[in-house]
């Protein structure tokens, strides 16, 4: 019978990210096809001796779903290795397509995304009572075109929380595409290069206006996210909107309200 791939998120780059599922699964894994030029080659030390490894870094997408074919037929596990999330940014569909049409069993296990691992390296939330409760993840359009509608102007005009994947080399871009919907010049902004990326991640926080220098002085040209936000430096304000659930005045199934009706 032909071997199961699995479409393992490896998470934003630290190992002791993937969650546990997928480090079993690597764990037992006869073959591993990963991403080396996005995710950290630390990832595959979870293998066994005997597994074959291979870099993706320089195959087409046909090369790609050949190999994991071929491995099917002698490893009962074979692993794709993606960077963050499989379903997010990734050639997903255009892999398993293949897959389902040999007849060939597959299954996902999602993985920690890097929009998620650079908040929490800049101890930020993407998410505040009566500021934000939206978040959109997006890119700037380059070689891959957006579809109509979807161009970050049009979804800045929100004015939520904007993860913004693939763009860091199209920072004026971003920028120009926030002033055109209306943030402020000193809208605040924070990129996280690696996020996660044992001593290799850097955090620079700046505004709408001075970002990009920021980012140039620093160096960072890829492997970046960009968060604007309004909750951003939320940590410093005098005052918040209290979350509903934990106020004392608030019942629900769990706990009655402290507070006299």
């Amino acid at each position: 019978m032909a071997g199961k791939v699995w479409f393992v998120g490896a998470g934003p780059g630290d190992p002791d990210l993937i969650t546990v599922k997928g480090r079993k699964l690597l764990e037992q894994a006869g073959a591993i096809l990963y991403a080396g030029s996005l995710v950290d080659q630390a990832a595959t030390l979870f293998a066994p001796d005997d597994c074959e490894i291979r870099d993706s870094k320089d195959m087409t997408l046909e090369e790609m779903t050949a190999w994991l074919v071929d491995q099917t037929s002698r490893h009962g596990t074979v692993v794709r290795l993606q960077t963050g999330d499989p379903g997010l940014y990734g050639a997903l569909i255009e892999m398993t397509r293949p897959l389902t049409a040999a007849g060939i069993e597959w299954s996902v296990v999602p993985g920690v995304s890097s929009a998620f691992a650079s908040a929490a390296a800049a101890g930020e939330t993407l998410t505040l009572p009566e500021v934000t409760q939206t978040v959109i993840l997006t890119r700037v359009a380059g070689r891959t075109p957006m579809p109509e509608g979807e161009d970050l102007e049009a979804l800045a005009a929100h004015r939520t929380t904007l993860c913004i994947f693939l763009s860091i080399t199209l920072l004026h871009e971003v920028q120009r595409a926030l002033r055109a919907a209306g943030w402020a010049e000193d809208a605040p902004i924070v990129v996280v290069q690696k996020a996660s990326w044992p001593g290799e991640e850097k955090i620079i926080r700046g505004t709408l206006a001075d970002i990009k220098k920021k980012c140039q002085e620093q160096k960072v040209g890829a492997q970046a996210m960009i968060i604007a936000s309004p909750t951003l430096g939320a940590a410093d304000w005098e005052t918040l909107a209290r979350s509903k659930l934990y106020d004392p005045s608030f019942s629900h199934r769990f706990r009655r309200s402290s507070v006299s009706e």
